[in-house]
């Protein structure tokens, strides 16, 4: 028989959930604006879920995580546009219609390709430790983005500054995420079914980091971020779970960059620099490392705080004549924000319960003192 809390917790959950399905439905009404920032939130959140597994579980300072992210894009833009064979005479005579691979070989091979550079970042990294780790992540980042940047030249791998349009849009079964879909008179935009595939790899994602977490290697990441010397000398095998950790995490930002190919049909540098890997770790940090609600609840904050102040700021700027730059006080709102919920909330807005303290309801037993018994 359930108790009252368990009924409680259930229909909490059915009720999330018939919300987040009807949600993009009654915001489209709005325009297709606001579901693009729904959509970018839940694209956060997967990235924010992937670092967590390497800062929160294992406690590894990444700070180059947005490198696996722009690996992903580019491998999707590769599979799916027209760049390639424009620019490879070989290619071009092996698929003279271009290159259109379907979404059940592109999301495996973003994975395995995000997660080996994974394991190449964490392999010469292992005995490395806070500061020095996030130099060397942060490094892996610039590296990679200057790679794309300056790969346009002699071969033409990743069009440079350029960037890559043209790029396809997701089919599932058919179904083409890029054009408009009419259910019982009902039309469901792109960017409203693009929100559904975020939302169910969100869920994945989710689901996949909670197993992982209560499971044997979660245990062992989590003696690794706690005491990495105890836990070698408990007999854990740190070196290829911290690899582990590196590669798994990278997957999810794979899978994240082929989501954001697809949805924007156009990739550059741009969209990969070491503001973006700043901002992923922000959210972690900020929402609570290693406790999955609290990372899906600073990805959520801090993608939609800025379009948030978007409209908020506009109005501040007219009553000045525009002597206000909309943009420097919006970032100057955020930092403001996140610093007052750091000096208030340092282990973040929906930290772990701290170790060390009672359960609810445990009873506190006291042993009586030696110097009383006579």
């Amino acid at each position: 028989m359930m108790t009252g809390q368990s009924q409680f917790k259930s229909i909490w959950l059915v009720l999330s959930g018939v919300g987040l399905l009807i949600a993009p439905l009654v915001v489209q009404q709005l325009g297709s604006g606001p579901v693009r920032i729904m959509d970018q939130a839940l694209l956060y959140v997967l990235l924010a879920l992937g670092l967590n597994i390497v800062i929160g579980y294992a406690g590894l300072l990444d700070l180059g995580y947005v490198a696996f992210y722009a690996l992903g894009a580019y491998l999707f833009a590769w599979l799916a546009s027209p760049h390639l064979g424009e620019h490879f005479v070989a290619i071009q005579t092996l698929f003279p219609n271009g290159l259109h691979s379907p979404w059940w070989i592109v999301f495996p091979a973003a994975a395995c390709f995000a997660a080996f550079f994974g394991v190449l970042l964490g392999a010469p990294t292992l005995n490395l430790r806070g500061d020095y780790l996030a130099i060397v992540t942060l490094a892996f980042g610039e590296i990679v983005r200057l790679f794309i940047v300056n790969s346009g030249h002699p071969f033409n791998i990743t069009n440079g500054a350029h960037g890559i349009s043209q790029i396809d849009d997701i089919h599932f079964f058919g179904l083409d995420l890029g054009k408009k879909l009419d259910v019982f008179g009902f039309a469901l935009p792109p960017v409203t079914l693009y929100y559904y595939v975020f939302l169910a790899l969100v869920l994945l994602g989710v689901l996949f980091c909670h197993r992982v977490q209560h499971s044997r290697i979660g245990r062992a990441w989590m003696a690794i971020r706690e005491d990495e010397v105890a836990a070698e000398a408990m007999g854990i095998n740190t070196r290829n779970l911290k690899l582990l950790a590196f590669a798994t995490g990278a997957s999810f930002g794979g899978v994240a960059g082929v989501m954001f190919g697809a949805f924007q049909g156009f990739i550059s540098p741009e969209s990969f620099s070491l503001q973006e890997s700043v901002l992923i770790t922000a959210m972690v940090v900020l929402g609570g490392m290693g406790h999955i609600p609290g990372v899906v609840l600073g990805a959520l904050l801090l993608s939609a705080l800025p379009e948030v102040l978007r409209y908020a700021v506009g109005p501040l700027q007219e009553m000045t004549d525009g002597r206000l730059d909309a943009p420097i006080l919006r970032q100057l709102l955020i930092a403001i924000a996140m610093i007052g919920v750091m000096l208030i909330r340092p282990r973040g807005l929906w930290a772990l319960p701290e170790h060390g303290k009672a359960a609810p309801g445990a009873v506190d037993v006291q042993c009586p003192s030696p110097m009383r018994q006579g």
